[in-house]
């Protein structure tokens, strides 16, 4: 992981997806997002950031572009009224006597391809303005299909968890059980649900009342078995916790208890560090 990581942020990939890289680093790059996922995110990442980035920072065409740049083509395309005319025919007998010199006409050219050509180009501009609208505004379209996408998916994960709740309280296996606070902790308490026939403990993180713990420590959940605790597992106490949290499972336990442990929990409970404790 710390090789991937370096990888990253070498910026290798920021040039790759502007196009700044050479052949063999382009492959190199393809190379690693195929044989890393965590390259292939950070990749997928970069390409979201910059395509907003975009978005923000798109500048509309002046309306008044299109008349400059058709004034401007038009001037440098000239016109025929420029040419010199062929001399008439008594001139040319006159350069005839003097040096015996045919003059050749000169050949006038038609319009009509000039303003043809002046047209095209006029209609090649602004298709050009048009389709950067168009792409404007489709990149717009997109980015609020991908924020509705986020907010659907987000639904869907809190209606989910939503209905795993109501299945372990309308489950007649499961028992409530709400650890008090001890003496020293008297304010702070946690409910769990616990299913002797499933083996299941599950503990509700809406209704946690702990101190929110550091990144050096975490909780600690045991069952007390036979007057022996059993580690359940640990757990964050963080203030957008809502979900039902499971822990390890257990067939038997006579009462459960939580403890502030180093990070990562302990083999054995620190007694001076019980918050809760709660029995059937």
């Amino acid at each position: 992981m710390e090789e991937i990581k370096a990888y990253i942020e070498t910026g290798i990939l920021e040039l790759y997806v502007l196009g700044d890289v050479t052949p063999d680093e382009k492959l190199q790059v393809e190379a690693m997002a195929l044989k890393h996922p965590a390259i292939k995110a950070e990749l997928d990442a970069i390409e979201r950031s910059m395509e907003l980035y975009a978005q923000e920072n798109a500048i509309e065409p002046a309306e008044n572009l299109r008349s400059r740049i058709l004034g401007s083509t038009l001037t440098n395309l000239g016109d025929d009224n420029n040419f010199t005319a062929a001399p008439s025919h008594q001139e040319s007998d006159s350069y005839d006597d003097e040096d015996n010199v045919t003059a050749l006409p000169v050949r006038t050219g038609n319009n009509f391809y000039k303003y043809a050509f002046a047209a095209s180009v006029a209609l090649l501009i602004a298709s050009t303005i048009a389709l950067l609208s168009v792409y404007n505004r489709l990149q717009d379209t997109n980015g609020q299909l991908l924020s509705l996408q986020l907010q659907n998916q987000h639904f869907t994960n809190r209606v989910n968890l939503m209905n795993r709740e109501l299945s372990v309280f309308r489950d007649p296996s499961f028992k409530l059980l709400k650890l008090q606070g001890t003496a020293k902790n008297p304010t702070m308490a946690v409910t769990l649900a616990f299913s002797a026939a499933k083996k299941k403990v599950m503990i509700d993180m809406s209704n946690v009342k702990l101190p929110q713990n550091d990144k050096d420590h975490q909780y600690q959940l045991w069952a007390l078995v036979g007057g022996k605790p059993v580690d359940l597992g640990v757990f964050d106490a963080t203030k957008d916790s809502t979900d039902m949290k499971e822990m390890k499972s257990i067939a038997l336990a006579d009462a459960f208890a939580v403890t502030l442990e180093p990070k990562g929990g302990s083999i054995n409970p620190t007694m001076d560090q019980m918050m809760v404790l709660g029995k059937f």
